[in-house]
């Protein structure tokens, strides 16, 4: 049986150890309120692009008589044989199973995909370090022809391949880097290297209203509408916990009223009047749609961010509030050895004097 001193060194080893823990949730808390606001902020500039694009495609002649379906190359459906999945973790640890649940839903989504090739592209540290253990890195050589151009050129040695990782984006996320980020995947759409883009991610609504999903950016099938191939709820216990540590760190459960805003984006562009465009209509849908799927993968980003500092911070109040309760568990077992401690030597002396 551990004595008083010992005891007492465990508490305080606890005590220190919570301080850390609710330095980390308020940490958590505050950058949670900074990345709510950067993805409610981008949500407007989303909308608007989608607004044009849906009035650009009623107002030209995009449509394939044929088909039926826009004639850019990014709506071009083509049989899903190799996919590009666009795996978005979190660069740190301590956010319970943010990181775990978003590998799971990977994992998932590649076992249930055996017959394709799949090129995974990690956005965080934590995916690109589990990908990096069970996948190999792609492998590309360079082929120079008769005019002295250099292509690389893949070599696949393996279904499932890991392209490509984006350490620190979402550390520091910048519109630009995501933006070359989104240029180079429509590039392999285009260049027919991959069929379908996939991103796996955390949806950020409010601390209480998120889900994991999987999104599938390529190709575009309508413009301001998201396909969503699969999603994965929070359950009842994990949501009351979220609101607790809300509560506790200050955070409101609801987002902000964006109703009106979110109307007006929607209006944008879209009444039935003949707009005269200062370039040509085509030119002009041809540059949106790269910002909308660059949009699009901005968003998945922002949420992500958002969705993680929300776990850290659940995470972290759990932590502390374990740490309250073996603190108010070691001092009882303290009291009780000290009190047994001084009884046992009270019964010495009694039994000393008795004996004289």
């Amino acid at each position: 049986m551990a004595n008083v001193l010992d005891l007492r060194r465990r508490i305080r080893s606890v005590k220190n150890t919570r301080q850390i823990t609710k330095a980390m949730k308020m940490v958590s808390a505050a950058k949670l309120r900074r990345a709510q606001e950067r993805a409610l902020a981008a949500r407007p500039y989303a909308r608007m692009i989608a607004s044009v694009l849906e009035s650009l495609t009623r107002r030209i002649d995009l449509f394939d008589d044929a088909t039926g379906n826009l004639r850019h190359p990014l709506f071009t459906t083509r049989p899903e044989k190799r996919i590009l999945l666009i795996v978005i973790s979190g660069d740190k640890g301590f956010a319970g199973a943010f990181n775990a649940n978003i590998l799971k839903t990977a994992y998932q989504f590649i076992a249930g995909n055996p017959d394709k090739e799949i090129d995974v592209e990690a956005v965080g540290r934590k995916g690109r370090d589990q990908m990096r253990r069970r996948y190999p890195a792609a492998v590309y050589t360079e082929q120079t022809d008769e005019n002295g151009h250099v292509t690389r050129v893949r070599n696949r040695k393996a279904p499932v391949e890991v392209t490509g990782d984006h350490p620190g984006m979402l550390l520091k996320l910048e519109a630009d880097r995501v933006f070359e980020m989104a240029q180079s995947i429509i590039a392999r759409y285009m260049h027919e290297e991959i069929d379908a883009a996939y991103i796996i991610y955390n949806e950020f609504k409010s601390v209480i209203q998120q889900r994991l999903v999987v999104e599938r950016m390529l190709p575009l099938i309508e413009v301001g509408k998201q396909q969503i191939a699969g999603a994965v709820e929070p359950s009842k216990e994990e949501r009351e916990r979220a609101a607790e540590a809300a509560v506790s760190a200050g955070i409101e459960l609801e987002p902000a009223d964006t109703t009106e805003a979110d109307e007006e984006a929607r209006k944008f562009g879209t009444a039935q009047v003949d707009y005269i465009y200062e370039q040509p209509s085509e030119e002009l849908f041809a540059g949106l749609v790269p910002q909308y799927v660059s949009s699009m993968l901005y968003h998945a980003m922002t949420e992500s961010v958002a969705a993680e500092h929300a776990a850290r911070m659940t995470a972290m109040d759990s932590a502390t509030n374990n740490a309250s309760d073996m603190i108010d568990s070691l001092t009882l077992h303290m009291n009780r050895v000290r009190q047994a401690a001084i009884t046992k030597e009270i019964i010495e002396i009694v039994s000393g004097a008795a004996a004289l």
